[in-house]
């Protein structure tokens, strides 16, 4: 029998109410999550909880008391902002998360590219993201975390889509960095909401996946061409593009993971719905825990 991958959470429905202050308490999502029955709960680095570092072995030990790790940390680096300074001041932050990361316990932390500005060519930013990142893998290296770059459309909190969304420019971004501490956090959804085919790019980078975002959308009116003439075949979700239960959406799970397993893949799998309640979560974990169960055997 071969390794089978584990099952995270990630809290898409609530991440607005954890990061405010006063909202969601990240001990109350950890209570939520015990209905999934999973082993794994992924974090984001800027939930207020974990402004106060006094609190981070706390929440590790109330995660763990409760039959789970924290294997993951999603990270929002902005690592293209032309400005050196400002830019050094996300490497930092990166670097602080990542030190937050080995402390919770997460051997994974997430880095993105950045916002794909006007203002700067496409080498440019190249340049920039991959000058970052390898200055985040020297602190990665010193206390054991893998940093995982996403393919992504956007953070909640940003105002423009990824650099490095499209998949040309994405997997141009990993060739350019060879690390045994770095590699792919692959999400289908996104590569649906850039108009582009997610198994082409799992055939480019599938050798480079270490943790996967596992997420569902569906079209609530439309069809896929409609959504590429909306977008341009670029960056943005449009209002009819739906997030949903994993396995009723537009992702092919069967052809995903079994393409997975035959390069040996045993990583995380992380959940990012719910934003429809924990009900949907619940649902979706166990659509995964059938299909692992069915495809790793």
């Amino acid at each position: 029998m071969s390794a089978k991958p584990q099952i995270a959470a990630f809290p898409k429905g609530w991440i607005k109410d954890l990061v405010a202050p006063g909202g969601l308490s990240i001990y109350e999502w950890i209570d939520m999550a015990g209905a999934m029955e999973i082993p794994g709960l992924e974090m984001y680095n800027n939930f207020h909880d974990f402004k106060d570092r006094a609190q981070w072995p706390k929440i590790r030990k109330y995660v763990e008391s409760a039959g789970m790790t924290i294997p993951m940390m999603c990270c929002s680096p902005d690592f293209t902002i032309p400005d050196p300074e400002l830019r050094q001041k996300q490497v930092e932050h990166e670097i602080h998360s990542i030190r937050m990361s080995a402390e919770l316990g997460a051997k994974l932390c997430r880095v993105l590219s950045g916002q794909r500005r006007k203002d700067i060519t496409r080498e440019e930013g190249m340049g920039y993201v991959v000058d970052s990142i390898e200055k985040c893998l020297v602190e990665a290296e010193k206390v054991g975390v893998t940093l995982v770059i996403e393919n992504h459309y956007k953070d909640d909190f940003w105002t423009e889509p990824e650099f490095a969304q499209m998949m040309e420019v994405f997997v141009d971004l990993v060739s350019r960095i060879d690390s045994p501490i770095f590699g792919v956090q692959f999400d289908p959804s996104n590569v649906i909401a850039a108009g582009e085919d997610p198994l082409e790019l799992l055939e480019k980078v599938k050798h480079r996946v270490i943790s996967m975002g596992a997420s569902d959308r569906y079209l609530a009116n439309g069809t896929i061409e409609d959504l590429r003439a909306q977008e341009g075949g670029t960056a943005g979700y449009v209002s009819f593009f739906k997030h949903g239960v994993i396995g009723k959406g537009l992702n092919n799970y069967d052809a995903i993971f079994r393409t997975l397993k035959d390069v040996g893949f045993h990583g995380w799998v992380s959940i990012e719905d719910g934003v429809d309640g924990m009900e949907q979560m619940i649902e979706s974990a166990n659509f995964l825990k059938r299909k692992i169960n069915e495809i790793w055997v």
